[in-house]
């Protein structure tokens, strides 16, 4: 029998394999809390309208630039389980709201920093997480209190989300076009927002679309270019004979029977034609293929045409002229719908010859689209990628109404909440209160830091200006404490913020032991 390390006379049992590692105790603390620091700074220097850009460099070989939060974490390889908590904290605020993901790690983070310190003088973790909730409940109550109705305020949130991105020169014009794609679409539905690059010109010369843009070559040099209120078809069903799905042979022993044969061919397709020309619309998309002998006769007729219409973008058409898609050509005439106006234009680039269509269905379209000015490349994605967010934070401010001011303004004025509150707690939690207050704080700091300014100076001055009565004070975009006038985010994007990383904290303090197979 082997002897036990203490002289109990049993050996210890092992149930792992002896490469697996077992950390626990205060070494768990460390491991999770300095994971999540590492995470948070990584992110921390590209927070706010000051933040510097990321240069991602995959194993691909292509390379980004960004300061886009959620961009950022989707593109790290990480293999820390706290990491990967972060990691699935950024997709949860991103799929939720579309933006404030940086906010949101660094909130994390720095809930993680304060609980390693009270957890190394002792503080049992249960108790740390019951002080978070207890703040969290704090936060919430400061913010239902100081949240506002949106009001004519749409396009700031919208220039609010743009602050800080490649597109700073393009501002006031890319926000008004945010404003007017939300205002443009029915129960601020975002997914009915298109972006299209247009491959010239610059951001200032974004503009927007009350329709769709394709990207699709004509099959016909001579089909038309440009009609005007007309009515449009779309179609599921192919424009050609169908093909026989059973193999067979006809055999021919005269010319006549060779020409009836052509002839009745003929005749189908003439069917199909007088058919679709008497159904009155003067635009028709097929999701499949169209017989260039119908091409020929339609455009003849002044009517476009275009086959191979991915389903997709087929059904988009549809719902942005007020169509239905129709898979009978019978059917028709009960499934049109009208556009205001279809272009089609052909541009120069790099890569040759490019073809656009423009839908322009009006101010009952559907679907819109901004057409975003900027070369092709890495600028116009990371463009693209601002004005999403942008779209993001505009529905939904609309949808629930509420916005509140930005700049770290309510931050602080929970902090201090809290701070007030915890003077009311006896127990241990009120030391888990005050170190959420402090996390709270790190969000002023953050953009105090980022513009060049002090963080203990800026802290300070911040906190003195809401003790004095002036809560709507935050860190301006300059850097210095001050009065925040015209930043507004939408009041759910803070809420869940807060929320989820509050919780994202709580559940690794709860962690007494680190189990890696791996041995590291």
């Amino acid at each position: 029998m082997a002897q036990s390390p203490d002289g109990s006379g049993t050996a210890p049992v092992r149930i792992t394999n002896a490469t697996t590692s077992v950390t626990s105790g205060i070494g768990v603390t460390q491991k999770l809390v300095g994971a999540a620091i590492a995470f948070g700074n990584v992110l921390r220097g590209t927070f706010g309208p000051n933040g510097l850009d990321k240069m991602l460099y995959k194993n691909n070989g292509e390379a980004a630039v960004t300061n886009d939060g959620a961009k950022i974490v989707a593109e790290l390889l990480v293999k820390h389980p706290a990491a990967k908590a972060f990691v699935s904290l950024a997709e949860s605020q991103e799929n939720a709201c579309g933006d404030g993901v940086t906010a949101c790690i660094l909130l994390a983070s720095e809930l993680m920093s304060e609980a390693g310190r009270l957890l190394e003088r002792g503080l049992h973790p249960l108790i740390l997480v019951k002080g978070y909730e207890m703040a969290l409940a704090h936060t919430l109550d400061e913010l239902d209190e100081r949240a506002t109705s949106i009001g004519e305020n749409l396009e700031l949130v919208a220039r609010t989300a743009l602050v800080g991105r490649s597109t700073e020169g393009a501002l006031n014009h890319l926000s008004k076009l945010i404003a007017s794609a939300v205002n443009s679409i029915p129960d601020c539905d975002y997914e009915r927002v298109r972006m299209a690059k247009a491959g010239e010109g610059t951001p200032a010369t974004s503009k927007l679309v009350r329709g769709l843009i394709l990207e699709k070559r004509l099959a016909l040099e001579r089909m038309p270019r440009k009609l005007s209120s007309v009515k449009v078809a779309v179609l599921s069903c192919p424009l050609e004979l169908e093909e026989s799905k059973i193999s067979s042979e006809i055999e021919i022993s005269t010319p006549e029977q060779y020409e009836r044969f052509i002839d009745a061919e003929q005749h189908k397709i003439e069917l199909i034609i007088e058919k679709v020309k008497s159904c009155g619309a003067k635009a028709i998309f097929s999701a499949e293929s169209i017989d260039s002998r119908i091409l020929h006769s339609l455009a003849d007729s002044g009517i476009f045409a275009l086959g191979g219409v991915e389903k997709p973008v087929a059904e988009d058409i549809a719902e942005a002229c007020g169509a239905h898609l129709c898979d009978h050509i019978d059917d028709i005439p009960a499934c049109l719908g009208s556009i205001s106006g279809l272009e089609h234009q052909r541009l120069e680039g790099p890569e040759g010859v490019r073809e656009r269509i423009i839908l322009d269905v009006g101010d009952s379209s559907g679907i819109v689209t901004i057409l975003v000015g900027g070369t092709d490349g890495v600028a116009a994605e990371e463009t693209i990628r601002g004005l999403f967010d942008s779209l993001r934070s505009a529905c939904l401010a609309k949808e629930e109404d509420s916005i509140v001011l930005g700049g770290g303004s309510l931050h602080m004025a929970a902090s201090l909440r809290i701070r007030e509150a915890a003077e009311g707690c006896a127990g241990r939690e009120r030391l888990a209160m005050e170190a959420f207050a402090r996390a709270l704080e790190g969000i002023p700091a953050a953009l105090a830091v980022n513009a060049g300014g002090d963080r203990i100076d800026s802290l300070l001055q911040l906190r003195s200006l809401h003790r004095s009565g002036k809560t709507n004070s935050g860190i301006t975009q300059s850097g210095s404490p001050g009065e925040i006038e015209n930043v507004w985010l939408p009041a759910y994007t803070i809420e869940h913020s807060i929320s989820a990383a509050c919780e994202s904290a709580c559940g690794l303090l709860r962690v007494d032991q680190v189990i890696s197979a791996r041995g590291d």
